[in-house]
């Protein structure tokens, strides 16, 4: 099984002269549920390198058996210093394509041509992709074949305003996940704040925030068989 997950290289929140980036537990969980599985995980991301981590992420108070992992596993750090360009990456060399979450994908790879392609390629292949809290905001411009949103009609999930709100950034994100997703015609539904929640619907797999997203790389592997 190949398997790539693609992060943000974005890291500035709004203008509140705050960091962001991506969301540890969102890349350490489903990163060991993949490698566990013996999967090879490649990781790409806007400009390659290392990308930026939300500090938030990183609080004592965040940490989960899963980023304790990644803390004392150099592989895995070495993996995610060095993460390839999106632009190099081809979708036909992967089974599986894995977005973690983060405020970070809302800015740059929701309107971002390589990964909206990148998504349109995969589904069209007949191959699962899977986003998880906000990333499912990297949705946001991507079309069925008949050009039509993506999620038009299907069933997802993602980031709840509610959940924005208690993280007091519903002003500063360029748009709110679970709004979007609506707009976009998606059947939204979501779980209580901060409780695990997957949705399914035919290759598209999504997860509502970062509880979701260890279950979300599972129904990911089930997928893939």
């Amino acid at each position: 099984m190949k398997i790539l997950m693609v992060l943000t290289s974005h890291d500035k929140l709004g203008d509140t002269g705050k960091k962001t980036g991506f969301w540890l537990e969102e890349f350490a969980a489903p990163y060991y549920v993949f490698k566990d599985a013996g999967a090879q995980v490649t990781v790409a991301s806007p400009h390659g390198g290392q990308p930026p981590l939300d500090p938030k992420s990183d609080d004592p108070s965040a940490q989960t058996d899963a980023t304790r992992r990644f803390k004392d596993d150099h592989a895995a750090q070495a993996v995610l210093a060095s993460t390839h360009k999106l632009q190099d990456v081809s979708a036909a060399d992967f089974d599986a394509v894995f977005y973690p979450g983060g405020h970070g994908p809302l800015w740059d790879l929701a309107e971002d041509s390589h990964s909206i392609a990148l998504i349109e390629t995969t589904l069209a292949a007949g191959k699962p992709v899977a986003a998880v809290c906000h990333a499912p905001g990297v949705l946001r411009h991507v079309k069925s074949p008949d050009g039509k949103p993506l999620v038009q009609g299907k069933s997802v999930t993602g980031f709840t305003n509610t959940e924005e709100a208690a993280v007091e950034l519903t002003k500063v994100v360029p748009f709110l996940v679970e709004d979007m997703l609506k707009e976009n015609g998606g059947n939204y539904s979501k779980a209580g704040d901060w409780q695990p929640y997957v949705v399914t619907d035919g290759r598209l797999i999504t997860g509502q925030n970062p509880a979701s997203s260890a279950p979300a790389a599972e129904a990911l592997l089930k997928m893939l068989g």
